[in-house]
This record gives structure tokens, sequence and C-alpha cells, in this order.
């Protein structure tokens, strides 16, 4: 899958993507994709598959798969507003850069059912300081209903 960045270089896309995508086993095991990848702002997506059903009967979405989708999602986005805030860094002295990040508080809103074969989660950056980062998020079914918002801080430092 390309990812679609305008402001960052394509060997610092690359290996984020490789970090978040294969690297972080949680993130694999959900099957989160990033297709994009701005400044404060990313994307993603992720394919329903039987073992993310959290209701059996009605074939939906797990709210765990929609909780971590949205919290790494968003951890991503802060990950691009640090890079983007040294683009005149080596991708490497980048990359290092996100080695104390962390959630230290994550709110999810569930306004109706995650039901179909994909959904897309965004995220973006409200507010990156020196040591803490605000974060909003969306997770969006196939037919582009909003099923879940999200609101998050991160440790950055």
């Amino acid at each position: 899958m390309t990812i679609t960045s305008s402001i960052f270089d394509p060997p610092f896309v690359a290996q984020l993507a490789l970090m978040f995508e294969e690297r972080i086993s949680f993130n694999r095991l959900l099957g989160l994709r990033v297709t994009s990848m701005e400044a404060a702002a990313v994307a993603g997506e992720i394919e329903m598959r039987p073992e993310l059903i959290g209701h059996f009967t009605h074939h939906r979405l797990h709210g765990g798969v929609i909780s971590a989708t949205l919290d790494a999602m968003a951890g991503l986005a802060v990950m691009a507003a640090i890079g983007a805030r040294h683009l005149d860094e080596p991708v490497e002295a980048r990359l290092a850069r996100f080695g104390k990040l962390g959630t230290i508080d994550l709110r999810i809103d569930y306004l109706r059912p995650a039901i179909g074969p994909r959904f897309t989660a965004r995220a973006s950056v409200l507010r990156l300081g020196s040591r803490l980062a605000s974060t909003r998020m969306e997770f969006i079914d196939a037919k582009g209903t909003l099923v879940s918002t999200g609101a998050a801080a991160y440790i950055v430092a």
C-alpha cells in the first residue's frame, strides 16, 4: 500500500511505517496499515477479520480493537508531529526521538456499532509541547459513517 505524504521524505515514511506496522507486534496483530502521514495528522486502515469480532451474532468489531487502533493512530500522529518538528535531522535521529512516547490519558466514545469489511482511523495532533501532546481521533466505517471518536494525551519526553 502506498502511503501519501506531502511533507516527509520517503525513507522516513518507509521506516516509520515499518516500525508502526511490523515492529509493534500488537499493530501487526490488528492488521493496521498506514495510508497517510502528514505533519500532525495520519490515517490508517484495518480490515475486518473473524478474530476481531466482538459480537459473534452481529459481526461487530470488538470495542477493544477500536480503542487500540485509535490509541495507536494518535501515537503515530504524535510521532509524525515530532518528526516534522525535526526535519533537519537524519531519519535515524528523528526515529530515535520516539523512545519515550507513551499514552497517559485515553478517552473513546463509541457512537454506533462497527460493522463492515474495513475501517479507517484518523488522528491529529492538537498541541505538541515539549513534554505532552494532545490528540483527537476518528474511527469510520467503509460507508464513511463515523463509528467512534477519541481524545488522548501522550508523554513525549
